[in-house]
């Protein structure tokens, strides 16, 4: 009875310092170790506050190291599985399905061909750790010419529901809700995203756009209003425009949209970001909007030409309200630099954005909004009460960075020499960011320490300036948020890792206990962006543990240790355990003293078929040679380095070219492509002469 007093106490104290941390509350009371959505919590802190195991000491010791796996998951039609989901955790939940029934700590991971998975993480139950409690087949026919089900799901524990997203090749995207402790689909659901359902009269609260017949890439992260009554869902596309779903979790159904242009042929704002939306305490959403590489083929690459009537909003973070009108605009922020930048697309909605809060006493802008990294390597601090930007439309283009609505330093910016937003990763360039020569596409962590002081943790890579597809470091920067009573807040640089090379991270996470402990996180694809995720060749993640305080290297996986994964993933750590998705579910913590790493799990869950299709069309060869205009030209025509001279492709069997456009590195170029459109364009390249 004494411990449970004490553990009492100890919960009611964490859960009075939260606020002074910045941080939301736990999900639960008594749950404080849960990881229910993406970066930690619907703010995107990134945080995790109550890790009362993995200390730094304890990290760099003998003892940390592979712990458990489980089986390899299924696969489809010969393709192996892979988690571009963040795994979630939920502890002490009740599982009852025909074979599973008992109390269990839960890892819960949705792989790219559409399967979620409920996973025994618990060490001291009957059944091993690692092995499935429940799997659902959402759809036996995923749409993987757009790369499957990319997106971390989200989980209501309160409702004892976790959503995700789901793509059907005939059906388009859906909207699932499952039963957390059986994985079966709940009465009502799942909700249908697609032409039809989207483009009926009064859903979109942006003009007159229409969402494409063909799905669009939902890569970003699921998030939950504050009394999970909507459920928010993003989208991006080549040739559509961004769009923002609100759907009624109550009476499963569309609630409103938004597209970031209001015309259908105006495309651009895409929100690929893989944080998705995030959530303040009051309820605002916010989200960063990319380019549009079409517009940049269409029109030269040429700056200040792109869609600039009222409505438009690429590149922008947009901030929205959700209310008995729906989805209504509540505030905007453009960089200064957006058509330049948009011209060579170089998204700034590659990164997500999140919520910091401050105690008032300390600045004149305690609530904040950041967006730190994204293509260009750039960061972005705003106060969100009073974002910058008109609800009308995007401020006319700048060259003169002084003129930048967010909360800049007083100090002028090398890179500039005037204050101008803060380069994080080197060399910056409004040329140069696509493909392999991005700096960033990940959400940054924050973190608090004793003497209130709070700083962001910052994953990307620096570019070597002689070559900019290659990575150097730094690929972790911590940036402190500078504040001063009765001034506003501004982000400086703080210090830089550099022993360690990141080619393509995802977003770091922190955990610590409360102010005391902290570690940053983070699991490395190990290779470019433009590396195929299938293959003999097929890159092998890294995890690093880095110290929070001088960012010295704790602990990183051995090379080929971790099973091939998908990209932009983070770890997820509960209860002294950290959670990697790769190809299944690989655990890492403390094993007893002189105890040897369990030996590799060879299970295989096995592989399932698709579903039958109709019959395969074919494409006339004026229609793939528009393809190949729209799709490829600007990049395969551009010198770039790594990237195929039009000659090489056509020496390149199509078959090896319809891998690359479905489930390749060049699936981004293939969003809502049909198997006939993907089948003539791969013919096309691979038999023309150019």
């Amino acid at each position: 009875m004494t411990r449970l007093r004490n553990t009492l106490r100890l919960g009611a104290a964490l859960a009075a310092i939260l606020p002074l941390f910045g941080m939301a509350e736990p999900p639960t009371a008594d749950r404080p170790d849960d990881k229910l959505t993406y970066h930690q919590d619907a703010a995107r802190t990134g945080w995790n506050a109550h890790e009362r195991i993995l200390t730094p000491d304890a990290v760099a010791g003998s003892e940390f190291g592979l712990v458990w796996r489980s089986p390899r998951l299924h696969g489809l039609g010969g393709l192996p599985p892979r988690l571009f989901a963040t795994p979630l955790y939920a502890g002490g939940l009740d599982i009852a399905t025909e074979t599973q029934r008992g109390r269990h700590d839960v890892v819960f991971a949705a792989t790219n061909i559409g399967f979620v998975y409920a996973v025994n993480a618990s060490q001291a139950t009957a059944l091993p750790a690692g092995e499935i409690l429940w799997s659902a087949r959402l759809t036996p026919r995923p749409c993987l010419s757009i790369g499957g089900n990319l997106s971390t799901p989200v989980i209501d524990r309160a409702a004892n529901r976790i959503y995700v997203t789901a793509c059907d090749v005939q059906a388009g995207w859906q909207a699932h809700a499952l039963d957390l402790s059986s994985g079966r689909t709940l009465p009502g659901w799942p909700v249908t995203l697609n032409a039809e359902t989207l483009n009926r009269p009064g859903v979109n609260r942006n003009g007159t756009t229409r969402y494409p017949d063909n799905p669009l890439i939902q890569r970003g992260a699921l998030n939950l209003s504050p009394d999970g009554a909507r459920l928010y869902v993003a989208f991006g596309g080549d040739e559509a425009s961004g769009w923002l779903v609100s759907v009624d979790t109550r009476s499963p159904g569309i609630a409103s949209a938004f597209s970031t242009t209001p015309v259908t042929s105006e495309t651009q704002g895409g929100m690929w970001s893989s944080g998705g939306p995030a959530l303040d305490a009051q309820g605002r959403v916010s989200i960063a909007t990319g380019a549009s590489i079409l517009n940049t083929q269409r029109n030269g690459g040429v700056a200040g030409v792109f869609p600039d009537t009222p409505g438009d909003w690429g590149q922008s973070i947009l901030q929205f309200r959700d209310g008995v009108e729906g989805l209504t605009l509540a505030g905007t922020y453009t960089p200064f630099n957006y058509c330049q930048a948009q011209s060579m697309d170089i998204d700034l909605g590659s990164s997500g954005t999140f919520v910091i809060d401050l105690p008032s006493s300390r600045t004149s802008t305690p609530r904040l909004l950041g967006l730190a990294g994204a293509k260009q390597g750039v960061a972005y601090l705003l106060d969100r009460d009073a974002l910058p930007g008109s609800r009308v439309k995007r401020p006319a283009c700048s060259q003169d960075p002084a003129t930048d609505g967010s909360l800049l330093a007083p100090d002028p910016q090398p890179q500039f020499d005037k204050p101008g937003p803060l380069s994080v990763f080197a060399p910056y360039s409004e040329t140069h960011g696509m493909v392999d020569q991005a700096k960033s596409r990940s959400t940054a962590a924050q973190y608090r320490d004793a003497r209130g002081a709070t700083y962001l943790f910052v994953s990307g890579s620096s570019k070597r300036p002689d070559n900019l597809s290659v990575s150097v470091p730094p690929g972790l920067v911590r940036l402190k948020v500078a504040a001063a009573p009765g001034r506003p807040a501004y982000l400086a640089m703080d210090r830089q890792q550099t022993t360690e090379t990141l080619h393509n991270p995802g977003s770091p996470v922190v955990t610590s206990r409360g102010a005391r402990g902290a570690i940053v996180w983070v699991l490395d694809t190990d290779a470019p962006r433009s590396a195929p995720l299938y293959g003999p060749k097929a890159p092998r993640p890294v995890l690093y543990a880095f110290d929070a305080r001088d960012l010295t290297l704790l602990w990183k996986s051995a090379p080929g240790l971790l099973g091939t994964g998908g990209k932009y993933n983070e770890p997820t750590i509960a209860k002294g355990l950290v959670f990697v998705g790769t190809d299944r579910i690989e655990a890492f913590g403390l094993r007893p003293a002189g105890g040897a790493a369990r030996e590799p799990d060879t299970r295989n869950l096995g592989d399932v078929q698709f579903a039958a299709l109709p019959a395969r069309q074919t494409v006339s060869a004026e229609k793939a040679q528009q393809l190949f205009q729209a799709r490829c030209a600007v990049c395969h025509g551009s010198g770039q380095p790594n990237i195929p001279t039009l000659a090489a492709l056509a020496r390149t069997p199509s078959s090896r070219i319809v891998q690359a456009l479905t489930t390749g590195s060049m699936r981004a170029q293939a969003v809502g492509l049909t198997e006939a459109e993907i089948a003539g364009l791969a013919s096309y390249l691979s038999a023309s002469p150019h």
